[in-house]
């Protein structure tokens, strides 16, 4: 599952350069997430960056973006693979 940012979002700026996969972009008013480039930091980390740093935690998981472990080791390796293309 990706993870996604919530309305309680204060645009401190921490969550954006955690991203080993530049999934965190400054939307209309907050940040938000690339479902299709977050990995919850698999294949970098044991744990999601952005979660650990966020001050007010407002990054829960995206329920409307389920993904299995193998689902998001094989998005890894596909985002890996393009960035050395």
């Amino acid at each position: 599952m990706a993870l996604m940012i919530t309305d309680d979002c204060i645009n401190c700026d921490v969550c954006e350069p955690e991203c080993p996969n530049d999934a965190i972009y400054m939307g209309a008013e907050i940040y938000e997430i690339n479902p299709d480039k977050c990995t919850e930091c698999v294949g970098h980390f044991n744990e999601p960056q952005c979660q650990q740093v966020c001050p007010v935690s407002c990054i829960p998981f995206n329920p409307a973006w389920r993904e299995t472990e193998e689902q998001l080791r094989d998005k890894f390796d596909r985002l890996q693979a393009a960035s050395k293309a």
